[in-house]
């Protein structure tokens, strides 16, 4: 429907939303449409109890993650429907999101991620961007669409810093290790090899010459694991969580690591106390000499 259009454009071009929570709202909006079209509910009056059986419907198949952003979508939209003068009131301000599931992120260790780096053949262009992409994205705890995203005058290498552009366009300044600066410096050599006489400015490109997509970086991700001995589950985010983690385990403290993430709120980082709290629980029940063996 138009509003829907109209919505998603205002959200892409107002709000400087991104691509994937667009793609994600539509698909959203899509299924709320389809259960009122199901149910005979017209949107403009939709009444609370109505709302409370669509989240009910919600329930069955999606996850609280799932629901609550639905949720902040379809609630968003109507707010934007009143100030257009197409419904009069929200019933959705009326409902509270779901309480998230507890659910501690995935993360490797260090040691883990030597092996699995060191498994990468290095000796072709595509290998040397690969590993690149690996270290990179350790070193700086930056989200994969932060990543492609990163432009060659983003990166002062001398001052080991790139720019990335987060959620909601914000800028900010993230760190490289030794190790990514070279493997970056060793990119950059070879890096011609796959423009295949193209002009593009973005640093990571596929075998085309064109911008790498975040759908390319977890096929990356996915087939070096597969060609790994890992047994681990790591997926693009499993390196932004690895990141935090490793941070807090050395001693860093938390309100520094949501500056390194981007994350508005400290809440949000505070997940990673949790996976550190496992770490020093495990270290002290093996180290402890009166813990039974």
């Amino acid at each position: 429907m138009d509003y829907v259009d109209e919505f998603l454009v205002f959200l892409e071009k107002e709000k400087k939303y991104s691509n994937n929570t667009i793609i994600n709202y539509n698909i959203d909006l899509e299924n709320y449409f389809s259960f009122l079209e199901d149910n005979k509910i017209d949107y403009k009056n939709i009444q609370y109890k109505e709302v409370l059986e669509f989240l009910s419907y919600l329930k069955f198949n999606h996850k609280s993650t799932s629901i609550n952003r639905s949720i902040s979508c379809i609630r968003k939209f109507y707010d934007f429907l009143i100030k257009n003068n197409v419904v009069n009131y929200n019933s959705f301000n009326l409902v509270k999101s779901m309480k998230k599931e507890n659910k501690l992120p995935n993360y490797f260790k260090y040691n883990d991620f030597v092996d699995i780096v060191n498994s990468i053949d290095d000796n072709t262009e595509l290998g040397i961007r690969n590993r690149c992409i690996f270290e990179v994205l350790l070193a700086t705890g930056a989200r994969v669409n932060e990543l492609i995203n990163i432009k060659l005058n983003d990166m002062d290498l001398n001052r080991m810093e790139i720019k990335v552009i987060g959620k909601g366009n914000k800028e900010r300044i993230v760190y490289l290790g030794s190790y990514a600066v070279e493997s970056i410096k060793k990119y950059l050599t070879v890096r011609h090899e796959l423009l295949k006489n193209k002009s593009n400015d973005y640093l990571f490109l596929n075998h085309l010459g064109n911008k790498l997509t975040t759908r390319g970086i977890r096929d990356i991700i996915e087939k070096i694991i597969i060609k790994s001995s890992t047994k681990l589950k790591i997926t693009p985010h499993s390196f932004r969580h690895s990141f935090a983690t490793m941070l807090l385990n050395e001693g860093c403290d938390l309100k520094s690591v949501q500056e390194l993430l981007g994350h508005v709120s400290l809440s949000t980082t505070s997940i990673y106390t949790h996976v550190s709290n496992e770490e020093l629980k495990r270290v002290y029940l093996h180290t402890n000499p009166r813990q039974l063996k």
